[in-house]
């Protein structure tokens, strides 16, 4: 652009020579701009807070709240003593539950590591052994 043009585009941007009609028609469409731009940010807003609240009561009402019903169990331990004849496997079908444990093995290699017995699990009679178990009731 040759500086003649640059020139007579500077006095074209300039609002001295610019009628007093252009001038205002030129304010208002910046006013208009300006108004549009603050009601889509204000639009995008709520739009935005809407959609955070329809996904924060969806997904507060689907959580695994714990319902009005729901009593908690507490685990606990109890010594017991050996009778002749027993066994760990005895010991434990007796006390063993089944909402708490996987299966019957998982609950006897609780009773192994808490008592410290090996792999043998051999018992005498007489001996004291700690068993867990589990009760709603809080002691």
């Amino acid at each position: 652009m040759s500086e003649a043009m640059m020139a007579a585009a500077s006095l074209y941007n300039d609002s001295r020579f610019f009628s007093p009609s252009e001038v205002r028609i030129r304010e208002n469409k910046k006013r208009r701009a300006k108004i549009v731009r603050k009601q889509y940010i204000t639009l995008i807003s709520v739009v935005t807070a809407i959609i955070f609240a329809f996904f924060f009561f969806t997904f507060s009402l689907l959580s695994d709240a714990q319902s009005d019903t729901f009593v908690p169990e507490y685990k606990y331990y109890k010594t017991i003593t050996v009778h002749t004849g027993d066994t760990i496997s005895d010991i434990a079908v007796r006390y063993f539950d089944s909402d708490k444990y996987k299966n019957l093995d998982q609950y006897i290699c609780e009773i192994e590591d808490i008592n410290g017995l090996g792999d043998t699990s051999l018992v005498m009679a007489g001996e004291q052994l700690i068993i867990p178990y589990y009760s709603t009731e809080y002691k």
